[in-house]
């Protein structure tokens, strides 16, 4: 089994969705012997922000020969190289941290870079499809406030439903969310949310480990 870490807060040390997506990665190890972890730190080491530029040679125009700079050919092979590490990953454990709302903006970056036309998802006669699945995310969410089952959540959730929505795009349907809030509200509120959250994630983590190993005793 192949694991892609991925971690976009900023707050390093002091950050919650770190501390949950470690857990959720240690639990799945402790039952997967012989999984393999790709870390990215999105926050340590960011990915830039779109330009036309860099647009243009993600997605080339018809009949478009102008050779890219040398600082674009140097942004598309990192950003093949992320693709590449998403693809070649059975399960992804994402780190969301919500910033004003919706995801950090390290985070939007790296969905830049895997939603890519022709490779994890194409247009057809029917509409869109996704083409990356078969895989399982799981996002570690945390907030400082509560949104989860308010009549506000709708209005005000641009992170979770974001990312189950860029997900279910290309084709991963199997998204489990390790939800951390109320951080915001207090140590105990924090404390409290946080020990929720490392519980529901070891739990995830055995879950998809026992969902692994079944899958390959099938292929075997």
């Amino acid at each position: 089994m192949n694991i892609l870490h991925i971690d976009s807060s900023a707050l390093g040390g002091a950050s919650v969705s770190r501390q949950i997506t470690a857990e959720v990665v240690r639990a799945i190890q402790a039952r997967s012997g012989e999984a393999s972890v790709q870390y990215r730190d999105l926050s340590a080491k960011p990915l830039s922000h779109l330009s036309g530029e860099l647009l243009a040679g993600l997605r080339p125009a018809p009949g478009t020969s102008a050779a890219p700079s040398e600082e674009i050919r140097a942004e598309l092979a990192e950003a093949e190289e992320v693709l590449t590490e998403f693809l070649a990953a059975d399960v992804i454990v994402v780190g969301a941290p919500m910033y004003n709302f919706s995801v950090p903006s390290q985070l939007k970056s790296w969905i830049d870079r895997i939603a890519q036309a022709g490779r994890t998802f194409r247009y057809t006669a029917n509409g869109p499809e996704g083409l990356a699945g078969g895989r399982k995310v799981i996002v570690v969410s945390s907030r400082g406030g509560i949104l989860a089952g308010q009549a506000h959540e709708a209005a005000l959730d641009h992170q979770e439903a974001y990312l189950r929505t860029v997900f279910n795009f290309i084709g991963i349907t199997d998204v489990s969310v390790v939800r951390a809030e109320g951080i915001g509200y207090g140590p105990e509120a924090r404390d409290a949310a946080i020990a929720k959250a490392l519980e529901r994630a070891q739990f995830v983590g055995e879950e998809v480990s026992e969902e692994c190993a079944g899958k390959a005793a099938v292929a075997a």
